[in-house]
């Protein structure tokens, strides 16, 4: 087990990388505690396999240091690393059984039988297949097949990190909540450090204290479920994390005043000197957005209502912008016309997509 330090990381697949644009991994300082449960979390192409890859010594960086614990492993192989991969697509042995594949990583390193008896059934218990020890993996579910492959990682007691390269991606849908929480109380249990790369958000949030959101080779934000949720450190965040995604919305703001499609909303916060010349943006997400009726809040027009059931979400545009709301149970409306009221609380305000603090204004309320 080990913490792993990512020292001025970056990575270009090109051989004279010039610019950040050739850069597939942009540099990196990042350290990943002992012990954690950790989620690479990001769409397709954003650097987050590359990533880690790096970590396992299957890519060697263009720059930078990996650090385990005080260990510099930079260059160091696959093997000499002591960690464990379970890749998207289940890695067994289909002719030999459960047993047997879970025993192959310790009789390779030539642990004495009684031992490795011992910790196949620890582990074998840990993921519910005691009952199928005996059965070839050949004939398996695939789920039952990403087990074997996810216990194979587990039953090294000496490993010092395992990584998850998007495992449930060949997983039946109503199965993958089943492995998450297996995965979950495995780590609780085993106090293994756990970096889980997956572009399912619900994967990554579930999973995972501390998530790592990657856009475009960089990262983003870092932070737990609840902090990417509650206050998005880029616009990317917001969009990414969340059903529907957080609203994004040209404004200009002056002090303590955003103006959105000309109509003035009251913030919580003063941004006395905005970047001039940068593209600013407000952001709030649904959930603190409210359909009214007309007259109240920012004008809107009212495009579609889907029922999700659990509640009414309204899709509308405000001054030609695409933006979601929710709507309250007892409201209706003639026409496509209405109000849109917003939590000022939630109220973000972006400059090129990235979070402007303010100075907190000591107010509350409801613009």
């Amino acid at each position: 087990m080990a913490s792993i330090t990512l020292d001025g990381l970056a990575h270009a697949y090109r051989p004279d990388p010039r610019g950040p644009q050739d850069y597939a991994l942009k540099e990196i300082n990042h350290v990943w505690r002992q012990g954690g449960a950790y989620a690479l979390l990001g769409p397709s192409g954003c650097g987050k396999t590359t990533l880690l890859n790096i970590i396992s010594g299957l890519v060697i960086p263009t720059r930078g240091r990996i650090l385990f614990d005080d260990r510099d492993v930079t260059r160091l192989p696959t093997e000499a690393r002591n960690i464990a991969q379970v890749f998207q697509f289940p890695v067994v042995y289909d002719t030999m059984t459960v047993r047997e594949n879970l025993a192959f990583p310790l009789k390779n390193r030539k642990m004495p039988r009684e031992a490795i008896a011992r910790r196949v059934e620890e582990i074998a218990s840990r993921l519910d297949m005691s009952s199928v020890l005996d059965r070839k993996a050949s004939n398996l579910t695939a789920d039952a097949k990403q087990k074997i492959s996810l216990g194979r990682g587990l039953v090294r007691e000496d490993v010092a990190a395992i990584l998850f390269d998007e495992p449930l991606t060949v997983i039946d849908p109503h199965l993958k909540w089943q492995l998450r929480s297996s995965l979950k109380e495995l780590h609780r249990a085993l106090d293994l450090t756990m970096i889980y790369v997956t572009h399912d958000q619900t994967e990554a949030l579930t999973f995972a204290d501390t998530v790592v959101v990657m856009h475009d080779g960089a990262v983003v934000q870092t932070g737990t479920p609840e902090e990417l949720f509650e206050r998005p450190a880029h616009t990317f965040v917001g969009h990414f994390i969340g059903s529907p995604g957080m609203n994004v919305l040209p404004a200009k703001v002056e002090g303590r005043t955003a103006h959105v499609g000309g109509v003035a909303i009251a913030l919580e916060r003063a941004y006395p000197a905005l970047p001039a010349g940068e593209r600013i943006e407000l952001g709030v997400r649904p959930e603190f957005a409210t359909l009214a009726k007309p007259g109240h809040g920012l004008p809107v027009k009212v495009t579609r209502i889907e029922d999700i059931g659990r509640a009414r979400i309204a899709r509308i545009e405000i001054s030609g912008n695409p933006a979601a709301a929710m709507v309250p149970e007892e409201l209706s409306l003639d026409g496509d016309s209405a109000g849109l009221t917003l939590d000022s609380r939630q109220i973000h305000i972006y400059a090129d997509g990235v979070l402007v603090p303010g100075e907190p204004a000591g107010r509350e309320g409801v613009a």
